[in-house]
């Protein structure tokens, strides 16, 4: 069975092409800058082929055909014709209530995900875009939608709820939904393997660290909490969002900076967060790099992030009286040794005790980077949502 995974932004496309009897992929790319003149599209194909040329991708229809074209090509394609491809999987960032695990693509469901737009209206109304595009291309191919807030439909209602008029949520569904869903799923089904226990045997506090970043608490394979609350600005502090602020705020920085609502939400969400601490970047390895040469902004960055996961991490200990694994995952967390020790430090009272040494060697690979004799173990697991949103489609549609 192979599945095509798409992601779609709103000028970009990513893609990746899944063969889901040995779960391996045959083929990825990028394309970005759509509806410029210089759009670029990467594509790597089979036996290490890379390519990546500069065209006019006049608009998503067109990147789905470039696409399709690259991957049926006869030097570097990976397939003969376009209809040896199964299923389409579609990541849709907001559900909403309305879907609560992954489903196959009709007229209603499309109704649903423009319900929603009001809830993402940067990522849905892309989201649409390729799904329609695909439409055009491949119509009789069934497609399944994805949503990043499924998986936390579990969590309960005293969690989700906000403390504000009751009506407010009857109203406009003001609630927690919580994101980055498929990477923490897959991370809770990878840690299950790992530590060859049943997921509803075990409990984690799964790690999602990119310059988006969330925390999640799984409890016997079941999403119970989520930093990330009814947009992704909550939580964390990010590459460029504030994360959880007191409320006040908003209306005080309106008041001194002259700004309107808009203006207050764009400057929380792109230039606030580790980027507005450290006044140099959002990107943790120029941080690193600054922090070393003695710039005390940057390392005064590193450390509020560091300190914001290491909370959620004890709080979400609480809420499932104890764990099983804690998981780093996503750009940062996979990659930047000093973060997770960071992070660690001082929690060998909660069963966390780092192994420094594994810790280090430990980048960009799946590795456990616990002592022998911790209760808990600290794992470090590369995400992969593109498989995740592959195998939804498998067992969706049955396949």
């Amino acid at each position: 069975m192979k599945v095509l995974v798409i992601n779609t932004g709103s000028s970009s496309l990513k893609y990746q092409l899944m063969d889901m009897d040995n779960e391996i992929s045959l083929a990825k790319g990028l394309c970005e800058r759509i509806g410029f003149y210089d759009s670029v599209h990467k594509y790597y194909g089979k036996d290490n082929y890379y390519n990546k040329t500069t065209k006019n991708i006049k608009n998503h229809l067109e990147a789905i055909d470039d696409m399709l074209s690259y991957l049926v090509n006869e030097d570097y394609g990976v397939i003969g014709d376009i209809n040896e491809i199964d299923a389409i999987g579609h990541r849709v960032v907001h559900g909403g209530e309305k879907f609560s695990k992954s489903v196959v693509i009709d007229n209603y469901v499309l109704d649903g995900i423009r319900d929603c737009i009001d809830l993402a209206p940067l990522h849905n109304p892309a989201n649409i875009i390729g799904i329609e595009a695909c439409l055009q291309e491949m119509p009789d191919t069934p497609m399944v939608a994805v949503f990043d807030t499924a998986f936390h439909q579990t969590i309960p209602m005293y969690a989700y709820i906000y403390a504000i008029p009751f009506e407010l949520y009857e109203k406009h569904a003001i609630r927690k939904y919580g994101f980055h869903g498929t990477s923490h799923k897959y991370i809770a089904n990878r840690t299950s393997e790992i530590l060859k226990k049943p997921l509803d045997q075990i409990n984690i506090v799964s790690c999602h660290l990119g310059n988006g970043a969330s925390i999640c608490a799984i409890k016997q394979g079941k999403s119970v909490e989520t930093s990330m609350g009814f947009t992704p600005l909550s939580g964390l502090a990010m590459g460029t969002r504030s994360g959880t602020i007191d409320p006040a705020l908003i209306s005080y920085i309106m008041e001194k900076e002259h700004m309107t609502a808009e203006e207050t939400t764009n400057y929380l969400n792109k230039e606030s967060g580790v980027l507005g601490i450290s006044g140099v970047s959002s990107d943790f390895r120029d941080l690193l790099k600054a922090s070393s040469e003695g710039n005390e902004r940057a390392k005064l960055a590193i450390n509020v992030f560091a300190y914001r996961v290491k909370k959620y991490i004890a709080e979400y200990i609480g809420v499932m009286n104890g764990i099983d694994a804690l998981v780093f995952t996503a750009g940062i967390g996979e990659n930047n040794a000093l973060v997770r020790r960071l992070i660690t430090k001082e929690m060998e009272y909660m069963g966390i005790k780092l192994d420094v040494a594994k810790n280090e060697q430990a980048v960009g690979i799946e590795m456990n980077i616990s002592k022998k004799e911790a209760n808990v173990q600290i794992l470090v697991i590369p995400t992969n949502e593109e498989l995740e949103i592959a195998r939804e489609c498998k067992i969706v549609l049955n396949i």
